[in-house]
């Protein structure tokens, strides 16, 4: 356990950082499947803006790196467009 309080603060940040980053990353990985697996072409060009912008936003705050963020809208982006 942390002798000084600064470190004790530390970690009661980092693990409210933690959840706050996990909530966020596991909500945006939960619209990436469900915009995958859709295969009505109305439902997909609505979704992909909505999906582009979290993604975009867990990049700016360094959640996720900026090049995963820009590879899997480039990946959604082909998806939606190859639909029927």
């Amino acid at each position: 356990m942390a002798n000084h309080q600064s470190a004790i603060k530390r970690t009661r940040q980092i693990a409210a950082r933690r959840e706050h980053n996990r909530y966020y990353a596991k909500t945006t990985r939960n619209a990436v499947k469900a915009l995958r697996l859709t295969i009505d072409k109305a439902q997909a060009v609505a979704l992909l803006p909505k999906v582009s912008s979290l993604l975009d936003k867990l990049a700016k705050t360094h959640i996720i790196h900026k090049n995963k963020a820009a590879n899997l809208k480039s990946k959604l982006a082909k998806h939606v467009n190859k639909l029927a």
